[in-house]
């Protein structure tokens, strides 16, 4: 059979091949789409972070993970003896453990050789703790029951042998499952200490949520001997909480008056130009009653500038609704920005006496201002 030339393309192709008409059967260039922005928030980082990671492990067949976790169960061809404080040993592989943790590695390579195997420690830890920690370093799997047990064992070995897989591991699990006011100022230290920066935020938050309980509570106070520093960091952190707090809660309130007054601005223009249900101008027909008003405010300055036409009292401060009256009319003239076809009441004359003036035009064709 004759090999096939670079020329028998054109059995396959009349013309240069775009990789832009393949999307539609007419020829019509189909532009991809653009990649979406990145999530601003910690929690969208933290949740695409964590679906990345669960796509990385599924994307590993589960026969494979069975066999690695079946070479570990097994000890198959082991060459490395992991001992513990209570002289249990766990058999596991030096090609494992050192492609996992650069720790492990450079113990292997100064480990001692016996009977052909490796001797390491790993001590300070449960020999349970030790056999979940290498079990993970192969299959990354582990038994929930086992996770809640020994989560803080863990991060401690994670942190040790430089796993980091294992420790954002650890640090869900506790986040999830062991915090509670009891325990967390101990697990704040803990995380201090093995570098689990959210672990330790979590813990922050906790204790400035619930700082009446837990100040009450032993691990508190074992913390304030042992370490001042960290309470005094503590309670700075919570008169800062409450400081912006506090700065929140004001500007809340303050975005709530500015919506009331604007809301009041719209109303007063809207009664004063157009004319609602029972009142308005004299030469608008007025809507009747029954129809529905879109301005959540009009109803009250409705009522205010009824009580304003017919109020008697004519004294300096003496009624209340008068001079909020008054101070809407004002500032209504000083942010007004039509001011020769303002049907408001008084907009124009308030608008002199407040300094703001009146324009007049002059000789060359400019306008100037005349203030009182």
């Amino acid at each position: 059979m004759a090999p096939l030339e670079s020329s028998s393309s054109q059995l396959f192709f009349d013309s240069t091949f775009d990789v832009y008409d393949c999307g539609t059967l007419a020829g019509t260039r189909v532009v991809p789409d653009p990649p979406p922005l990145p999530g601003t928030s910690y929690g969208k980082q933290r949740s695409s972070r964590n679906a990345k990671e669960a796509r990385c492990v599924h994307d590993v067949p589960e026969e494979v993970r069975d066999c690695w976790n079946r070479l570990f169960l097994e000890g198959y061809q082991a060459d490395v003896r992991v001992s513990t404080d209570d002289g249990s040993e766990i058999l596991s592989h030096s090609c494992i453990l050192g492609i996992r943790s650069p720790v492990l590695r450079s113990m292997l390579e100064e480990a001692r050789v016996e009977d052909g195997f490796r001797n390491i420690l790993i001590s300070g830890v449960p020999s349970e703790a030790a056999r979940v920690f290498i079990r993970f370093l192969y299959s990354s799997r582990f038994e929930q029951d086992e996770m809640k047990k020994y989560a803080l064992h863990l991060l401690v070995l994670s942190h040790v042998f430089s796993v980091p897989s294992l420790k954002i591991v650890c640090t869900d699990q506790l986040e999830r499952f062991s915090l509670a006011p009891d325990n967390v100022v101990d697990v704040l230290q803990l995380a201090r200490l093995c570098d689990a920066p959210r672990l330790s935020l979590m813990c922050t938050r906790m204790i400035t949520g619930d700082f009446k309980t837990i100040s009450l509570s032993e691990g508190w106070k074992v913390m304030r001997r042992a370490n001042p520093s960290l309470e005094q960091e503590l309670l700075e952190f919570l008169v800062e909480v409450d400081t912006r707090r506090q700065e929140r809660a004001k500007r809340m309130e303050e975005k709530k008056v500015y919506l009331q007054l604007y809301e009041a601005m719209e109303a007063l223009v809207h009664i004063c130009r157009d004319g609602c249900r029972t009142i308005g101008p004299w030469d608008q027909k007025l809507k009747g009653s029954q129809v529905v008003c879109k301005f959540p405010a009009c109803k009250g300055i409705e009522l205010l500038v009824r009580h304003f036409s017919a109020c008697k009292m004519r004294v300096p401060r003496g009624c209340s609704n008068c001079k909020r009256m008054w101070q809407l009319l004002e500032l209504h003239s000083r942010m007004c920005s039509t001011p020769g076809t303002c049907r408001v009441p008084l907009c124009s004359i308030l608008r002199i006496k407040c300094g703001i003036g009146a324009r007049k035009k002059n000789s060359n064709g400019s306008y100037w201002c005349v203030r009182s």
